[in-house]
């Protein structure tokens, strides 16, 4: 049943996430986190969203503007290493309520608070057409990357502000995408890593137990891109972003309350 559930959402949200181009690792958390504690979940969401990422970084790279991958990138990754490190800290904190509910039993923590606000904020930016329409000219290209590096490392959300502070850089479209899918690499191996290495001996166990839902989200997600891009000519975007974004406030609201 665990990984039929998982399949199921991560084909699903794969699906709606190829059209409006943000929210599959955002949805992807609390999914795992039914399973497994926060920051593995976390990490768990951040290798599909790497090898979906990776399969199109193999596509475009060479369309990139490696000049701006430079200036955007890099600080990116160096702020990932802060923000991934963070999570940890976070997560070391003792809970901060409990509450029961029609019998149930609820936990808040203060990574739970932090992930969940996150998650809610970035969602009310992607329905606010104000910061759509928001973009900051390319000398702040550098403090781009670095907020978005922190951002993605913490809690996995680094696709709004990418485009925002990419949007004026200058580059045509092409470059646009392929340079904000390199970047999102560099992030996603960056925070991959220190996600590792934070990991204590104690969770190695529960690592090992993590290979099979990964890979079944992995390929579930595949499937899902593939499905949904046979779709492309019938959907319209505006609706799929909409969902998506209402989707990701629930989940950030769920996770606050410690329901998830």
């Amino acid at each position: 049943m665990e990984l039929l559930i998982i399949a199921l959402v991560a084909m699903l949200t794969s699906g709606m996430t190829f059209f409006s181009g943000f929210g599959l690792g955002t949805i992807l958390v609390p999914m795992f986190a039914l399973f497994f504690p926060l920051p593995l979940a976390i990490a768990a969401a951040a290798v599909v969203h790497f090898t979906n990422n990776l399969f199109k970084f193999a596509l475009m790279a060479r369309q990139a503007d490696w000049k701006v991958v430079a200036r955007f990138g890099l600080p990116a990754a160096l702020a990932a290493i802060l923000g991934a490190s963070s999570l940890a800290l976070f997560d070391r904190l003792p809970a901060l309520l409990h509450y029961s509910l029609a019998g149930l039993v609820f936990e808040i923590t203060a990574v739970k608070v932090l992930i969940g606000g996150l998650i809610a904020l970035f969602a009310m930016l992607e329905l606010s057409h104000r910061f759509q329409s928001l973009t900051f000219s390319r000398r702040w290209l550098s403090l781009g990357g670095f907020l978005s590096g922190f951002f993605g490392g913490l809690s996995g959300n680094q696709g709004a502000l990418r485009s925002a502070f990419l949007l004026k850089a200058g580059l045509s479209m092409e470059a646009f995408v392929a340079t904000g899918i390199v970047s999102a690499t560099i992030v996603d191996v960056t925070r991959l890593l220190v996600y590792g290495s934070a990991i204590s001996v104690g969770q190695f166990a529960q690592i090992e137990t993590l290979a099979l839902p990964v890979a079944v989200g992995t390929l579930a997600a595949l499937i899902g891109s593939l499905l949904a891009k046979r779709l492309l000519e019938k959907v319209t975007l505006p609706g799929i972003q909409m969902l998506v974004a209402i989707a990701m406030l629930g989940v950030g609201f769920a996770l606050m309350l410690g329901v998830l």
